[in-house]
């Protein structure tokens, strides 16, 4: 069953068929019901490669994680990306797309010739190379949080500066007076704003500011190595800040391994509230990032980009929910 035999069975055109099924092109809405209910009786079901052909479109869009492997890797597999992909699905699919994954992976995927419309692209670092890759092909493009020196390219803006204030006010309220921040090397937007954060934090309490760098790629490793450091230069440290779950659980080992109770002794804290957070001895205090809220706004401004629709620059996510858990007390 195809178009031409409903156009036969209604003695209208073909044009006229395809139109009031597409909705591209203005038909009487009278008509536009006759031809819907016609092609429910005589059982006409889209071709989608047809219509990909026609239209020239891949009909599908891309969702990148820009974070490293072993950040996103592991248990994170099921953590921040899939949160994210779960509603991106439903979303794509409500829209006539279909959502690819583009998972984290130790070697960079062969994403040249990836058949897709438009993508959306989590968390991308300054210069970060799937943005480059995606720009260069002129694909509509939607971050997931703010790149940086990117500033006027559409994202949903995850607020990181708001999420560490709320972060370090409840580790001051549970008594800290000398706080530690570990962030990545990556030049993410989440990283910088909680630095910019942490260091007005500081100012305002004439506190000496303890941030370091860690290298992402080290993963739960490199949190340890950086606690256990440290602890033995600082052992007046009573909380650490690790917005990169991988290093509060990797400090959480450190602190546990050197005699120090969490959170008697040291009170640790992280960003985001997934499975790592969940599955860290204690379990870790963090966020509610709100990120299905954040996937179907990503998914909306993405697919109205891809027809050629006004959307806006920049939409605010949801405020986070601190999850009170038992690295701080809870």
């Amino acid at each position: 069953m195809t178009i031409l035999d409903i156009a036969r069975e209604m003695g209208v055109a073909p044009s006229t068929v395809s139109n009031a099924l597409s909705g591209k092109r203005y038909v009487d809405p009278a008509l536009v019901e006759r031809v819907k209910a016609t092609a429910e009786r005589l059982g006409y079901r889209p071709n989608p490669v047809a219509r990909r052909l026609r239209s020239g479109r891949a009909s599908a869009i891309g969702l990148f994680s820009a974070m490293p492997f072993a950040v996103a890797g592991g248990a994170s597999r099921l953590g921040f990306m899939m949160d994210i992909a779960a509603t991106a699905a439903e979303e794509t699919m409500r829209s006539g797309l279909s959502l690819t994954l583009v998972p984290p992976m130790e070697a960079s995927p062969p994403v040249e010739d990836l058949l897709i419309d438009g993508a959306l692209l989590i968390e991308p670092a300054r210069d970060d190379p799937f943005a480059e890759l995606l720009d260069a092909r002129g694909l509509p493009v939607v971050r997931i949080g703010r790149q940086p020196g990117r500033e006027s390219a559409p994202h949903v803006d995850l607020r990181s500066a708001e999420t560490a204030a709320k972060l370090l006010a409840h580790l001051e309220a549970r008594g800290a007076r000398r706080i530690a921040l570990m962030t990545g090397q990556g030049r993410r937007a989440s990283h910088e704003e909680t630095e910019a954060e942490y260091a007005r934090f500081c100012a305002l309490r004439g506190m000496e500011p303890l941030a370091f760098r860690l290298t992402e790629t080290n993963g739960v490793q490199g949190g340890h190595d950086a606690t256990l450091k440290l602890l033995a230069e600082r052992p007046d440290v009573d909380a650490i800040l690790a917005p990169v779950d991988v290093f509060a659980a990797g400090a959480c080992q450190a602190a546990k391994e050197i005699g120090r109770r969490v959170p008697e002794d040291l009170l640790i804290a992280t960003r985001y509230d997934g499975p790592r957070s969940l599955a860290s001895d204690p379990p870790l205090t963090a966020v509610n990032l709100s990120l299905p809220v954040v996937a179907q706004e990503a998914v909306r401004m993405l697919t109205a980009m891809i027809e050629g629709h006004e959307t806006p620059r920049v939409v605010p996510s949801p405020e986070a929910r601190l999850v009170i858990r038992a690295s701080t007390g809870g």
